[in-house]
């Protein structure tokens, strides 16, 4: 037992970023933790998380949530995918898939049978993608849930959410037991920090009432309130990577079909997301104001919507990067008060996610030993950095050179590795995780094969094997993920089967 253990938590802001770590805490710790949250209706939250990825399934199972109720609340639908439209080249459309595709042999990743199959057969090879079950159901609009295709080594599909940002925080809100989790409503005026160590003492709210913690949890959002008002933190500007500073979003009438799919359409300074929910639709445009106005960015969006808006559109600034230090004395910066990354990947719900699970792996008594500190903030700016890699790829290996912005990102310089990687994979095929990464070889595979980076070379034990037992191998593969999906309903009739919201 620890000789002084961490009994206060207090959490300051709300939203996903506040309910979720309230959530996790109380349920990781249960009554040996009184946790105050600490939010203010006057101060919103900011919405472009909608779109999630497979790993927020782990909060589901830790919560004992039932996926469906929680469709029903947050008026979900299904995500198997991420289209980009119009990345590499105007008119050029690729998937990022969830899940598997096709199956190795040995110790040789997929990838090099499907690049020997491509080399002989030219044109009149299946795509890449005909060997996953999650596009192929994209492709129809289907949904199911299936672990393993049939009696075969082959998984099935693997899927996210697209849910409404603002429902979720209060789906959670419900889910934190009242005696373990007290709300307090009031917006905060001053941080008192102690003398002797700088540690935070507590939180003053404008109607005068003090809150004391042994462990802060900054929720704050852009402002960073704790980590960078309070304890200045610092933060690293990755804007020469991520020209990106600037988005408008609204909400439209949803419209069928129902995809279960994100899209990303690049566009002349930036990019369009289109996120279906059961109830509207979620959009908005990513852009560099650098190279277009926000009224012009504004129109864009507006003209490229599928229904008729339901709200004004608003406008966000931002810069993308990460705090120099997430973890400060007895401060943890979790969701946008952490850093930001932009939405093209869909990983801002899962940055709070991992920051709250790594908090809990290296959870301190009061004393916030260093050691745990540094360790913390080592993996977390580990995660920070290879999201950002991945993200620059997208911007980076384009072919695009008809606007301004697009001429500009066929220029941007790499963060180190990158270039490595993309060079590796050119003349080889060969693609390796670093560690503990969040994005897959998978994933890297298909943005740069959907970008355009086509490897020169496979991998030479390909070779070996015989172009009758290739055909029949590849072959069973496509008639297996099509059987598969041909069981699978559309994925609005999943969705009104299953787990449709009420009016």
């Amino acid at each position: 037992m620890q000789a002084h253990p961490i009994q206060r938590v207090v959490i300051v802001g709300g939203g996903t970023a506040g309910w979720m770590t309230a959530a996790l805490l109380s349920r990781a710790f249960g009554p040996q933790l009184a946790i105050t949250l600490v939010e203010s209706d006057e101060i919103g939250t900011v919405g472009v998380g909608e779109a999630t990825i497979p790993q927020i399934r782990h909060v589901n199972a830790f919560l004992g949530i039932d996926e469906d109720e929680l469709m029903r609340a947050v008026k979900g639908t299904f995500k198997l995918a991420i289209q980009f439209n119009d990345w590499g080249r105007i008119g050029q459309s690729y998937l990022h898939a969830f899940g598997d595709i096709g199956l190795p042999l040995g110790l040789v990743p997929f990838q090099h049978y499907w690049l020997r199959d491509r080399h002989e057969r030219g044109d009149a090879a299946p795509d890449l993608w005909a060997y996953s079950i999650n596009a192929q159901a994209c492709a129809d609009h289907r949904f199911g849930r299936m672990e393993r295709i049939g009696s075969s080594p082959m998984t099935g599909t693997r899927h996210a959410y697209h849910l409404d940002a603002g429902l979720y925080g209060q789906y959670l809100r419900q889910r934190c037991d009242p005696r373990q989790v007290r709300r307090v409503e009031g917006r905060i005026v001053d941080v008192a920090l102690r003398g002797e160590d700088g540690f935070i003492e507590s939180v003053r709210l404008a109607g005068g009432e003090s809150i004391e913690g042994d462990l802060f949890i900054d929720c704050s959002g852009f402002r960073g309130l704790l980590i960078e008002g309070a304890l200045k933190a610092g933060y690293d500007d990755w804007t020469p990577w991520l020209p990106c500073d600037r988005a408008v979003a609204v909400a439209s009438e949803r419209v069928a079909p129902m995809r279960p799919y994100t899209q990303s359409t690049a566009r002349a300074a930036g990019w369009q997301w289109r996120i279906p929910l059961q109830h509207r639709n979620g959009n908005g445009h990513v852009f560099c104001s650098r190279f277009i106005s926000d009224d012009e960015a504004t129109a864009t969006l507006l003209a490229n919507l599928d229904g008729e808006a339901l709200a004004e559109p608003r406008v966000l600034r931002f810069t993308t990067g990460a705090r120099r230090l997430c973890w400060v004395r007895n401060c943890v910066a979790l969701g946008l008060a952490s850093g930001f990354m932009e939405p093209l990947e869909s990983t801002s719900i899962h940055m709070i996610q991992s920051g709250i699970s790594r908090l809990i792996s290296l959870f301190p008594d009061k004393h916030c030993d260093a050691a745990l500190a540094n360790e913390y903030n080592r993996q977390t700016r580990f995660e920070y950095e290879r999201i950002r890699d991945f993200l620059v790829l997208h911007y980076r290996a384009t072919e695009r050179d008809d606007s301004p912005f697009w001429r500009h990102c066929r220029t941007i310089d790499m963060p180190e590795g990158l270039a490595e990687r993309i060079a590796l994979f050119r003349r080889s095929g060969q693609i390796f995780r670093d560690g503990e990464e969040l994005f897959t070889e998978v994933g890297w595979l298909q943005v740069m094969l959907g970008q355009g980076i086509v490897p020169q070379a496979w991998h030479p034990a390909a070779d070996a094997l015989p172009s009758a037992e290739l055909d029949g191998f590849l072959g069973n593969m496509r008639t297996l993920i099509q059987r598969a999906v041909g069981t699978f309903p559309g994925h609005d009739q999943f969705v009104a089967a299953h787990c449709r919201a009420p009016h």
